[in-house]
């Protein structure tokens, strides 16, 4: 299909584009890579009265790592995350270029933008599930000026998310250092989103394990983090990855829809979080 008629804005600044977004209302949207808004509109799924084109602002392309984290401007490209030589980035932040590979195909991550995949929030994202797992906060531009909000208040249900219909993401800011943390996922074909993605961190000390995270997706409408205590104070080694897999399982309620049953996702789950527990913890270089 084609989608609806729209009106065309092409802004050459953040304070151009958030003029345009005020003055056209709820229904304009934002376009940077469009590789999630198009395909939509194209069906018809989504019908916005007017596309304001951001591929031309400049200073938005950026990963920065500083003292106080790492700061990925919204225009970055998953390829962009994905190819980083910044030591600081592959070193204390190695899950997020690790996890770009699993984003669709190449063409994709070399045109999608970080911004983008936040703002448009599907509950399988990795950089939902990443920006969740590292307390990252995303930071937005409006006619009042900039706001952070805390990545976990951000993603409010299926495509939901807390930025105004005036503002836009300029930036997502990761203040956590992270250097052990994993993703892992399963989708029926290598580029399809995933049927159940899992983010992992874990604190392991002296073969035992002091803390963990667990963020999931794919399981409701929006990333879900894991009850994860009773890790604390466990040997670091596969009874207790699988138990918390299991654990993790119990948790949830996942839908039933053409990639599986409700049940079919919890055992996934139970896996999937067993198995990145696992990575994590050798990564760290410290198991039993």
């Amino acid at each position: 299909m084609k989608p609806a008629p729209f009106a065309y804005h092409r802004a050459h600044s953040v304070s151009e584009a958030v003029a345009l977004l005020a003055e056209l209302g709820d229904e304009a949207k934002i376009l940077a890579g469009g590789l999630s808004l198009v395909p939509m509109m194209n069906f018809r799924l989504a019908r916005p009265s007017a596309l304001i084109d951001v591929t031309r602002v400049e200073g938005l392309s950026y990963l920065r790592a500083d003292p106080d984290g790492l700061h990925i401007g919204a225009l970055a490209t998953h390829r962009a995350v994905e190819t980083s030589r910044d030591a600081a980035v592959r070193t204390a932040y190695g899950v997020l270029p690790r996890s770009a590979r699993w984003i669709g195909h190449y063409p994709i991550r070399s045109r999608g933008t970080f911004g983008g995949s936040i703002a448009h929030a599907d509950p399988a994202s990795e950089w939902c599930l990443l920006a969740v797992l590292l307390d990252a906060q995303v930071v937005l531009t409006g006619p009042a000026g900039h706001r952070e909000v805390p990545a976990a208040e951000f993603f409010q249900g299926y495509y939901t998310t807390a930025a105004s219909p005036d503002e836009m993401i300029t930036e997502v800011w990761f203040p956590r250092p992270e250097p052990h943390a994993v993703l892992t996922e399963f989708a029926p074909r290598q580029g399809d989103f995933a049927v159940v993605a899992v983010a992992v961190s874990v604190d392991v000390d002296d073969g035992v394990c002091r803390s963990g995270r667990v963020v999931l997706g794919g399981v409701g409408p929006q990333p879900v983090q894991v009850e994860t205590r009773t890790l604390a104070g466990q040997p670091a080694g596969p009874g207790t990855w699988q138990a918390m897999g299991e654990q993790a399982a119990s948790q949830i309620d996942p839908p039933d829809d053409t990639h599986g049953t409700s049940e079919y996702r919890r055992r996934l789950t139970a896996t999937l979080v067993s198995r990145a527990l696992a990575e994590a913890a050798e990564r760290s270089g410290d198991t039993t």
